[in-house]
């Protein structure tokens, strides 16, 4: 039996969230006693008590430095809120496209982005976290604002301080919480759920035959170290055949590499000097939290038909 801690605290004027959620320095959410633990229990509380029995809440992240940590007081407070099913990408990697697509398929109440989108990483870095809501999209203002109300009276938050799951373990692990019904974390492959809903509405087929060595159409993908990397190497590498160094820079890192994860002239540099090698007929480079890896970048690749770099960003 896992037990339920009331932890008392006192609140912070600087909580407000925009569309993009709350951004801070990293330092913030570490130092500032409850910081993240106030602002979590401020998301929660805005999800009506009567629906978290039943309710479900993806978790997802870009694998920034602070992720972990802060997955582990997500599924912490989310038990001791009562909130039945959390479903978290595996080791925490989720894009942000990816939690909407998952929060729509589970028909969840909404989602926890843990991002700071082309802000650095790192130690030193920036953090953020952000609210999706049962649409998929990010919560619109009313619910922001309700959020940041809360956040500023709050005195208190509840925990369960000895729950840890294993983020690297697929498949379901079940607590019993205190005063409510068991308690389910999910994680899940988010890579596949993504994949799912683009073979619905593009067609793979041509798009493998586009990638074909036959064809001659080769492209250079840089994920620039954020949480794209799985994405282009299971979907762009595996599943419609391009050859394995189409993709670079794919494995997520806190620090991103020590760059920004922002996919301008000035920080997607290398691959604007690859493609002006003349070796590639198509170039992209992506964001930290896969923003850019939404349908945007599908609809360009599909409409393909002369040589170009493409560095994209914020597209939804």
């Amino acid at each position: 039996m896992v037990n339920i801690t009331t932890v008392k605290t006192k609140p912070y004027t600087d909580q407000k969230p925009g569309t993009s959620g709350l951004r801070k320095r990293v330092t913030v959410f570490q130092q500032n006693q409850h910081y993240a633990e106030n602002f979590l229990q401020s998301i929660i509380s805005v999800i009506d008590p009567a629906e978290r029995q039943t309710a479900t809440l993806v978790v997802g992240g870009d694998g920034r430095f602070f992720m972990k940590d802060a997955i582990q007081l997500i599924v912490q407070i989310a038990a001791a809120n009562g909130i039945n099913h959390l479903v978290i990408g595996h080791n925490g990697i989720m894009s942000t496209p990816a939690v909407s697509c998952v929060i729509r398929k589970m028909k969840a109440v909404g989602g926890i982005i843990l991002t700071a989108s082309h802000n650095p990483g790192g130690p030193s870095g920036d953090f953020g976290i952000k609210y999706n809501i049962s649409s998929g999209g990010p919560a619109p203002e009313g619910i922001t604002n309700k959020i940041f109300e809360i956040s500023k009276g709050l005195q208190e938050y509840h925990i369960c301080p000895e729950l840890k799951v294993d983020l690297a373990m697929i498949g379901k692990q079940t607590f019993e919480v205190d005063t409510f019904k068991p308690f389910i974390v999910e994680i899940v492959d988010s890579v596949e759920a993504y994949a799912e809903m683009l073979r619905g509405i593009f067609d793979f087929a041509a798009l493998k035959d586009l990638l074909s060595a036959a064809n001659h159409i080769n492209v250079r993908l840089d994920a620039m170290h954020g949480v794209v990397g799985p994405y282009i190497k299971k979907i762009v590498c595996e599943e419609l055949g391009s050859p394995a160094n189409s993709a670079v820079n794919c494995v997520p890192q806190e620090d991103f590499g020590g760059h920004h994860p922002d996919p301008n002239l000035t920080y997607a540099a290398d691959l604007v000097n690859t493609m002006k090698s003349g070796d590639y007929d198509f170039g992209a480079a992506f964001d930290g939290d896969g923003v850019s890896c939404n349908m945007f970048f599908w609809e360009i690749l599909c409409s393909f038909k002369s040589s170009r770099v493409f560095v994209s960003r914020d597209f939804n």
